[in-house]
């Protein structure tokens, strides 16, 4: 867990950076167009870019702990072919450097790699952006130790359709963080290619959606540990690969242990052949409260010898699973559908990390909490039979849920209290009076999934908590 935790938390932690600068750039600025700053920035300082068209304007950025924003909309970079050293729109040389609201296009070189940015320095974070008919939306050098961030992002028709170049590209970097972004119709290239040690994928759609030619919707090259929790995962007809996520396919080549967890996705194939994963058999597989629609097998192959699967729906007819709208792309559920409360809880990976969709994703490039309460759905989508305060059987109330540390209980009767965490084990009881209301503090408690347990019926009454950050 505290491998995890350091990737999750400390990955981009600097230090105070004294007499940083604000650049201001745009029309009637000093400076008209971002390449004009580049060479002049320093550590720590911030560059904001007025919303507009800045067409061929192409550069490096080589200081430290930069702030790269696009203010008052998108600042365009437009690079009309263009890439500064034959490599990208923005080759980043600097360590630890975040780009927001920044757009990024057309950008072609010959070796078919010209790139949105091409990040050579160590950690990067991008939100808020738009990448699109480039080459490669991003494209990261092999750097250690580094993480990638991206959240709230846009990837649309990146590619060259050498099949050698995607959507996005990490390279061999320490770890990968990709949340809430929007990754679709990559030419002939993957949706998402990751050769990251660990990659924690949560929360988005990939979609290839009816004339996309993407290969892969997700390929994570060279093993290593993967999270893949509550995306949406859709292959169109028009897909050059059949297959939708693969793990390890390029070689075990990642520091171990090998492991991959998919949990409460939702994966759809609209070809008529392919398969859901294709994982080696050497890997340790868990696939919990998935939703698998559409043709194809469950894997390429034969099963993951370490192989734990449960909860999952497996329906060949995509009309059955009960979608909100298919044909939109909306995979919400709706009442009635066979996904529904046939999710099984998924506990803790090895690593320590909760197993559990805490958010969904929401469109394009947004979130909102997951409802949770004490049955589960499977795929990426919860039907919300709760409110925030959520009643049960018994008029038994539990609320917050999620929390964030302390939760309210009410209930009509004299009731024992039993918190249980991901591994079984009783971490905290309370006993509680009738017609009170009892606060239950559980911020010394890790974060993550607990089952609580109410005796004082005659069946015991269970709920299913989340406790968030």
């Amino acid at each position: 867990m505290d491998t995890l935790r350091s990737f999750l938390c400390a990955a981009f932690v600097a230090p105070t950076l004294l007499h940083a600068t604000q650049w201001q750039v745009g029309p009637g600025e000093t400076y008209t167009a971002p390449s004009q700053v580049a060479s002049l920035v320093g550590n720590g300082d911030t560059v904001n870019i007025a919303a507009g068209t800045y067409p061929s304007d192409v550069t490096n950025w080589t200081a430290n702990n930069l702030l790269l924003r696009g203010v008052g909309g998108m600042a365009y970079m437009e690079s009309n072919g263009n890439a500064w050293g034959g490599k990208a729109i923005w080759v980043i040389q600097g360590d630890s450097t975040t780009v927001e609201w920044i757009e990024f296009s057309e950008c072609a070189v010959p070796d078919h790699n010209g790139a949105g940015i091409r990040q050579e320095g160590r950690n990067l974070t991008v939100r808020h952006c738009y990448f699109h008919d480039n080459d490669d939306g991003i494209l990261t050098d092999d750097v250690h130790p580094s993480t990638i961030r991206i959240e709230h992002t846009e990837f649309d028709h990146n590619g060259s359709g050498d099949t050698y170049s995607h959507n996005l590209y990490i390279n061999h970097v320490d770890s990968l963080i990709f949340r809430y972004n929007y990754c679709h119709n990559a030419y002939r290239g993957h949706e998402l290619k990751s050769r990251a040690n660990v990659n924690l994928i949560e929360y988005n759609r990939f979609s290839n959606e009816t004339t996309g030619q993407g290969i892969y919707n997700v390929d994570l090259s060279n093993g290593g540990q993967a999270y893949l929790i509550g995306n949406v995962l859709q292959q169109g007809p028009m897909a050059v690969n059949g297959n939708m996520v693969g793990f390890g396919l390029d070689g075990l080549s990642n520091p171990g242990p090998h492991e991959f967890y998919a949990i409460n996705n939702t994966l759809v194939n609209e070809k008529t052949t392919g398969a859901f994963f294709n994982v080696p058999e050497t890997v340790l597989f868990k696939v919990y409260s998935n939703i698998l629609a559409g043709n194809g097998n469950f894997m390429v192959y034969n099963f993951p010898t370490a192989t734990d699967t449960a909860g999952n729906l497996r329906a060949t007819d995509i009309s059955s699973v009960s979608f909100a709208a298919p044909d939109q792309y909306d995979h919400e559920l709706v009442p009635g559908s066979p996904a529904q409360l046939i999710g099984v809880p998924a506990g803790l990976a090895t690593s320590g990390y909760p197993l559990v969709a805490l958010d969904e994703y929401v469109h394009p490039t947004d979130f909102r909490v997951r409802c949770q309460q004490a049955t589960l759905d499977a795929g990426a989508y919860q039907l919300c039979t709760t409110g925030i305060e959520v009643p049960t059987i018994d008029a038994y109330r539990l609320w917050p849920n999620p929390t964030t540390g302390v939760v309210h209980f009410a209930g009509h009767r004299n009731t024992s209290i039993q918190v249980i965490d991901a591994m079984g084990r009783t971490v905290l009881t309370a006993n509680t009076k009738a017609n009170d209301t009892t606060d239950l503090s559980l911020t010394d408690l890790p974060r993550g999934p607990y089952t609580i347990v109410l005796n004082g019926a005659t069946q015991p009454t269970v709920f299913r908590l989340v406790l968030i950050p």
